[in-house]
């Protein structure tokens, strides 16, 4: 069993940034891919971005390419999502899952979930 913790959300202005970060408990993170997804009331789940076990691919959603950036440290179990130019539509829960799965857009093929951290995005 894998263990997901988010931290690093809040409220922050239109423009301004925020770094997530995910800690992994156990000794097996680096078996895993990482990635992130959020919601937003009355929207599907969708995805954000994820990054393969080794760190060698990453993958992002249209929405957030060229704003958002993901990495992973395995030494340290964490995955981060650097979130910068942040917009409005950005307001959401977001959580990070471990998959040991290929396809990494599918929220269905993750196994762990974390809780949630809610980012908010003032206008």
């Amino acid at each position: 069993q894998v263990q997901l913790v988010e931290s690093g959300g809040g409220l922050v202005q239109a423009g301004g940034s925020l770094r997530l970060s995910c800690a992994a408990s156990g000794r097996t993170f680096s078996s895993y891919a990482m990635g992130w997804f959020r919601q937003a009331p009355g929207k599907e789940r969708e995805f954000v971005a994820a990054i393969s076990r080794s760190g060698d691919s990453v993958y992002y959603a249209r929405s957030v390419k060229g704003r958002f950036t993901i990495s992973r440290d395995n030494a340290k179990n964490t995955v981060y999502l650097q979130m910068g130019s942040l917009k409005p539509e950005d307001t959401a829960g977001y959580y990070c899952a471990a998959t040991s799965d290929y396809r990494l857009e599918l929220a269905g093929r993750y196994d762990y979930w974390g809780q949630g951290t809610q980012v908010t995005v003032s206008s």
